[in-house]
């Protein structure tokens, strides 16, 4: 379990590369890297366990003075909202909407319940991608705060899960996975270095007809192809898809993770 977790958060946001230049903006350091990377496998562990609750629970909680999992669900958009807004200027515009009552909101449909929560990570992925160097006192006590409530909401709802006899995604072995047999033709095009944030590095490379990813925090993998342009780990839950432009050139990837998406670019 302590290796699968440790390839999860390599594969998720790792340290910078120790000898990128500066990124726009300013540079990133590893401290704000590695809170975008908790922030990353918990709101990913979230969302992956709403997804996984069939509809028709969201009214479930174990006693009547506890929170429905509809309602952590609105609780936990609105409140990455005040968090993450607290992080910059990034602002989230706010409709009639967000202005009615919790209990109103824990009500409604499921899918509109996880769309709002997933657009409310997504709001503190670019928030915290935007912090350079973590200077700031209250910024740091704002992004502790951030991901300890997602920590905690995971754990509640993870019991939750338990008491309806599911298994929280955190507990959940890899899927299993057939790999096909491709040519290194069709593999090569895929070499190189991709950013999936700034300061966010992948390097794909080739050796013995086979693809392997290195992270920047370092901890090689091989991908194993599932289709020609889907590949998988089989130490995580975690696969990539690969994107292409109008000439067929490969312009990056999608890394797929407890039910997020995050795509790549290439850069070299």
């Amino acid at each position: 379990m302590l290796r699968r977790a440790l390839i999860v958060i390599a594969l998720t946001v790792p340290a910078a590369l120790p000898a990128q230049s500066p990124a726009i903006g300013g540079s990133r350091d590893d401290v704000m890297l590695a809170f975008e990377n908790f922030a990353l496998i918990f709101g990913s562990r979230l969302t992956a366990a709403f997804d996984s609750i069939p509809a028709a629970r969201y009214d479930y909680r174990p006693t009547p003075s506890q929170q429905t999992i509809g309602y952590i669900a609105q609780h936990l958009e609105n409140a990455n909202y005040s968090l993450c807004e607290r992080l910059g200027d990034l602002k989230h515009s706010r409709t009639a909407k967000d202005s009615l009552p919790d209990t109103v909101k824990a009500r409604w449909p499921k899918d509109t319940l996880v769309a709002r929560l997933r657009a409310s990570l997504r709001f503190c992925d670019t928030a915290m991608e935007r912090v350079g160097q973590l200077e700031s006192v209250a910024r740091t006590s704002t992004l502790l705060a951030f991901e300890t409530d997602l920590a905690e909401h995971y754990s509640q709802l993870a019991v939750y899960m338990r008491l309806l006899g599911m298994v929280p995604p955190s507990a959940l072995p890899p899927k299993r996975r057939t790999a096909i047999e491709l040519p290194a033709t069709a593999l090569s095009p895929y070499v190189g270095v991709y950013q999936l944030a700034r300061g966010v590095q992948f390097e794909i490379t080739m050796r013995e007809g086979a693809l392997f990813i290195t992270p920047s925090s370092g901890g090689t993998v091989r991908l194993w192809p599932a289709s020609s342009n889907d590949y998988f780990v089989k130490e995580a839950d975690a696969e990539i898809t690969f994107t292409r432009d109008a000439t067929g050139t490969v312009t990056g990837f999608v890394l797929h993770q407890y039910g997020r998406d995050r795509p790549a670019r290439k850069i070299r």
